[in-house]
């Protein structure tokens, strides 16, 4: 089983217009409702891969009751912890013809000292029966500790381990050694508040978090060349050209596909190659992390890496 964990969940409701007039009323949109959230929408993605995947959310209030049944109608699986918060929501407002998407969010929810013992407890439950744990997205007040404490329980069992998060969170998560860690370079720096503005500096970063026992790391950067480490092997990337519309969603298709790549033993850069691919292709739709598989692959193609510092000749570095 691959266990996805996302704490604060986020109900999209999503309005399609052809055009717009601002500073008037606008009628007749498409109107559809969708569940999103950084680790939602990896596990849309690998379930689009053909990869089944557990969910574990915080949910609260009457946005969490839609949150969860529009979880349903996309046949997610999931279990939940009660907040006393309302989960969080936000309006999505697309403008086909101009191509543009703006988003107006709620304020995030407040996690209580008893719901975050709750969640921790059951964490570790399911981390002891699952293969992967994915933790994505934000720590909202009062999950802070989620992260960290998920990190050092799979060490614990022996289990993979991939943060995607950022914030006030990630240097404790970091400091927990994941197995894998993604982060883009703006988050990383204005978390960490660190300077990242060369390969260089990019590279001393990477070999830090190989010193903390972290084994592939990933720094992206939109659509721009962005650089990995396989241990203490490291690469840079240069994505393929393409048309993008929205970027929502393209960090956490990134995801999906180093975690498909990993449960199905993937190499290194083949398993590099595809995340980019659908990180890429996510980019050019307001679709969100529903990249098809055949698309990508054929795709990751044009994906070209380089080998930088330290070469070999042969690794086999397939995840078993």
């Amino acid at each position: 089983m691959i266990l996805i964990v996302t704490l604060n969940p986020l109900l999209e409701k999503r309005f399609s217009y052809k055009s717009i007039t601002h500073g008037s009323v606008n009628r007749n949109a498409s109107l559809s409702i969708k569940p999103g959230g950084k680790g939602i929408n990896v596990s849309r993605q690998l379930k689009q891969l053909g990869l089944s995947s557990y969910n574990l959310i915080f949910s609260g209030g009457n946005d969490g009751k839609i949150f969860r049944d529009v979880l349903r109608n996309e046949n997610f699986e999931f279990s939940f912890v009660h907040s006393e918060s309302e989960t969080r929501f936000a309006s999505v407002i697309i403008e086909e013809d101009l191509q543009i998407i703006t988003s107006f969010f709620s304020v995030d929810p407040v996690i209580i000292e008893k719901e975050c013992n709750e969640f921790i407890t059951r964490l570790e439950k399911m981390i002891k029966n699952c293969e992967m744990v994915v933790f994505s997205g934000s720590s909202h007040k009062g999950a802070e500790r989620i992260i960290p404490a998920g990190i050092e329980i799979a060490n614990k069992y022996d289990k993979v381990s991939v943060c995607d998060t950022y914030g006030s969170s990630l240097s404790k998560a970091l400091n927990a050694s994941p197995t894998i860690i993604h982060n883009n370079l703006n988050e990383t720096t204005n978390s960490l508040n660190i300077s990242l503005k060369n390969e260089q500096e990019i590279i001393s970063y990477l070999n830090l978090l190989y010193d903390k026992s972290i084994r592939r790391s990933y720094l992206t950067n939109e659509a721009n060349p962005f650089y990995a480490s396989n241990f203490n092997y490291h690469y840079k990337i240069y994505p393929p050209e393409v048309k993008g519309i929205d970027s929502t969603g393209s960090g956490d298709s990134f995801v999906a596909g180093i975690v498909y790549g990993w449960h199905h033993n993937l190499v290194f850069e083949d398993s590099l190659k595809l995340a980019t691919a659908l990180a890429s292709i996510n980019a050019t739709t307001f679709e969100v992390s529903n990249v098809k598989i055949d698309e990508a692959k054929q795709l990751s193609q044009s994906v070209l890496i380089e080998h930088i510092g330290k070469k070999i000749k042969v690794i086999d570095d397939k995840p078993d």
